[in-house]
């Protein structure tokens, strides 16, 4: 098994002539990923390695079954991309976009929850199941990603899609592998957080633990930490806090845009105390991780 994706799912790729959406194309299809089309307003008949390009959505799922989308647009059009898609019955919205205005994703999230939906991003690098498929430009080539993301029983969340893609190398070098990772996106609204995301790795039989990487900023840590406190969950936790620095320089934000730290709930000190009260081990390093997550196991 695995989460939201596998060997059958089908995908589009919206915006697939721009430049970074057709490396994307090229990626995911070198992985073996199963991408049936692509939209760019006016470049109907033209194909991009292979994949057809059409003018809307619904001249795709009109003809076909079509299980998710990923919206590679500039900011300005992202909303009006993602809302055709769900539109169009699609139920697994990736979205890599990053800059998009709150109030649009807003409006994108709630428009999905009417509908069904579910979205992943914005600003993030999307989801694999290693050796299945993956949706997105997480672990970039095939060659990296095959090396990187090796199948195993371990779930990774991650804010930062490049450090999605170290610790899963991490968890595969120690032999451990991935069920499925999951770059949840690093802006301040998001459309799958850590809690929302945790029932669906507690439903696959694959996944033995979950690896968070965390950031200061944003509630999603905390959200985290109740969802646990109040569900007892089959699977161990483990925690990466990044910059723990920055509760020392209110204010400051590093990386991504849902880094900033308004208040005391948002420093990593108290992040890091919440998780652990919760139950969730926090690790000191992402080399320790291996070996706290066997540790855990072993209980």
């Amino acid at each position: 098994m695995s989460v939201l994706i596998d060997g059958s799912t089908t995908f589009i790729i919206q915006g697939i002539t721009g430049r970074e959406a057709v490396n994307m194309t090229r990626e995911c299809k070198d992985y073996g990923a199963k991408v049936v089309g692509g939209v760019t307003p006016g470049r109907k008949g033209r194909d991009v390695y292979g994949v057809p390009v059409y003018d809307t959505v619904r001249q795709i799922t009109d003809q076909m079954r079509v299980d998710g989308a990923v919206v590679s647009v500039p900011p300005g059009f992202a909303k009006d991309a993602a809302l055709e898609a769900i539109d169009a019955g699609i139920k697994l919205v990736v979205i890599v976009t990053e800059r998009i205005p709150r109030g649009e994703v807003a409006e994108i999230l709630e428009f999905a929850k009417l509908r069904g939906s579910r979205v992943i991003g914005p600003n993030c690098l999307g989801l694999i199941s290693p050796g299945k498929s993956k949706m997105g430009g997480i672990g970039g080539t095939a060659e990296g990603t095959r090396k990187a993301f090796v199948a195993g029983s371990i779930g990774v969340m991650s804010r930062s899609g490049g450090m999605t893609t170290e610790i899963c190398n991490t968890l595969s070098a120690a032999g451990l592998g991935i069920s499925t990772a999951v770059s949840i996106g690093g802006d301040p609204i998001i459309g799958s957080t850590y809690a929302e995301l945790m029932p669906l790795f507690e439903a696959d039989s694959q996944t033995k633990a979950i690896v968070v990487y965390s950031e200061p900023g944003g509630p999603y840590e905390a959200q985290l930490a109740a969802y646990l406190t109040h569900r007892k969950s089959r699977l161990p936790v483990v925690a990466f806090m990044a910059g723990r620095f920055m509760d020392e320089m209110p204010g400051m934000r590093f990386g991504h845009a849902g880094t900033i730290v308004e208040g005391r709930a948002d420093t990593s000190t108290e992040k890091i105390r919440l998780m652990q009260q919760a139950g969730i081990t926090v690790a000191e390093s992402i080399e320790s991780i291996p070996s706290l997550i066997q540790e855990r196991l072993s209980r």
